[in-house]
């Protein structure tokens, strides 16, 4: 019965966006976290955040075209990463001004700085990317599984 329900929520493309999203942004926190504190003497919290960014973005992408927005097949898989990174360059555009004025301003910690600009971040991101990143015709569907096909 519960896998059941499990099943019925995930073919609610909003759930698997929740869930992806929120493994990545632990996995996209964390690795700020762990960037800052490592080389944060060096590269300081920007530089923290800018190679967290880089790997958020590639683990993202491959878990979001396959799980959240089920897309199959390499076919325009050149074109999705280079719209995918898009959405996440202006979401790092707003973290990058967002996260000083925070630390330097507020007085936040990079850490608390960060978890806010997160949850701001994490809402723009599932509108560009379900409008723009992986944009499918809706009269051919090419490259979208359909539910026969997935199991769901």
């Amino acid at each position: 019965m519960i896998q059941r329900q499990i099943r019925s929520l995930m073919r609610d493309e909003r759930v698997r966006f929740l869930v992806v999203g929120g493994t990545n942004t632990v996995v996209g926190y964390g690795l700020f976290l762990l960037f800052d504190f490592v080389f944060g003497d060096v590269i300081g919290y920007i530089g923290s955040l800018y190679l967290s960014y880089v790997l958020a973005v590639v683990i993202a992408f491959v878990l979001h075209r396959r799980f959240t927005f089920r897309i199959v097949g390499s076919h325009n898989l050149i074109v999705d990463f280079a719209r995918f990174a898009s959405v996440y360059i202006v979401s790092l555009a707003i973290n990058t001004v967002a996260l000083p004025l925070l630390v330097e301003f507020a007085g936040l910690t990079p850490a608390v700085a960060q978890a806010i600009v997160v949850v701001v971040t994490t809402l723009i991101s599932y509108v560009g990317h379900k409008w723009f990143s992986f944009r499918r015709s809706t009269k051919t569907g090419v490259g979208i599984e359909s539910p026969a096909t997935t199991g769901a």
